[in-house]
């Protein structure tokens, strides 16, 4: 089948593994097989290109761990990457030995996808292929972070750092879905404006001191890390799951007991979650956003899609299709 797929890696040239071709992996038995419709990138298949997390005996890896498309029996599915070890009961992202598709078993990105029939769900009626396929990463990780890990209420205030990135536009269209006022940073001018139509109420340069907030979205790490640690209200929570400039060079752990602040970590969400997420964005009348699109089977937009990820050339995802 038709996939992208890691052929080698490199930690300073990670695009320079990608690889777009046929490949028929061997998935466990009893798995299910969706054929996919619109997968979305995400920093994961940046890593995995890099080294980071896919070891490199388990190449060729099929990247991708978004997938949105036709269940085995004609449903209209989306599908859940977290895999739990099997007989493992309860939340998937405790499981010590779960991994994410393109980990251990092949990824989104091709033609079609082999899952545990347990990981799907159905999409919602409400949005196409292309913007189903962004909740499963992007939106999932930001409903865990907003609403399980900080346990957002309406009317607090939250700070997201890095407005553009995956998780912090959905972040941006989730908090203010529910009812938070949304303050979102930035070092880029375009991004600000952008992150201000898709429902921010305030917009700032990366740094600048904002009235205090509730919650903060923390995914940038290094850079962002002293500003979220500042910009909380005693008892305030910062809610971490990820670092992509770095791991923060500093705890200041005297702000953080002095100010008895939270510090939660949280990593993708369970089934119930996807769904969940689902659900409200479907009664709040909202669609993830889709930076842009290409052909999941066009060598040019592979690799044009991948390079806008690898610069941060984009305010939400980009997705790359089959058909519809």
């Amino acid at each position: 089948m038709r996939c992208v797929y890691a052929r080698s890696q490199d930690p300073d040239d990670p695009l320079s593994g990608l690889a777009i071709g046929e490949l028929e992996p061997e998935v466990p038995e009893g798995w299910v097989w969706v054929e996919v419709r619109a997968a979305a990138l995400n920093h994961h298949d940046l890593w995995s290109l890099r080294g980071v997390g896919l070891p490199a005996d388990r190449l060729p890896m099929v990247l991708g761990t978004d997938a949105a498309g036709i269940g085995p029996d004609g449903s209209e599915v989306m599908v859940h990457a977290v895999v739990a070890t099997r007989g493992w009961d309860g939340d998937e992202t405790l499981d010590p030995r779960r991994t994410l598709l393109s980990e251990l078993y092949p990824g989104t990105l091709a033609e079609r996808v082999a899952v545990p029939a347990r990981n799907l769900v159905p999409k919602p009626a409400g949005m196409s292929f292309a913007e189903a396929a962004c909740l499963p990463t992007a939106y999932l990780t930001a409903y865990r972070l907003l609403f399980s890990a900080a346990q957002a209420q309406p009317g607090q205030r939250v700070l997201v750092q890095g407005a553009g990135g995956g998780v912090a536009t959905a972040a941006t269209v989730l908090a203010r879905a529910a009812g938070l006022h949304v303050t979102v940073t930035s070092r880029s001018p375009e991004k600000l404006e952008r992150a201000l139509e898709i429902g921010a109420h305030e917009a700032v340069e990366t740094g600048t001191r904002v009235p205090p907030v509730d919650v903060v979205v923390e995914t940038v790490g290094e850079a962002t890390w002293q500003h979220s640690l500042r910009s909380l209200r005693p008892g305030g929570v910062v809610a971490v799951a990820g670092a992509t400039s770095g791991p923060a060079p500093s705890a200041d752990l005297n702000r953080v007991f002095f100010r008895s602040l939270r510090v939660v970590g949280s990593t993708m969400g369970t089934r119930q979650e996807l769904a969940a997420v689902a659900s409200m964005m479907t009664a709040a009348g909202v669609v993830p956003v889709v930076d842009r699109t290409g052909d999941l089977t066009s060598d040019d937009d592979v690799r044009g899609a991948f390079a806008a990820l690898a610069a941060g050339d984009m305010v939400g995802k980009i997705v790359l299709t089959t058909k519809e």
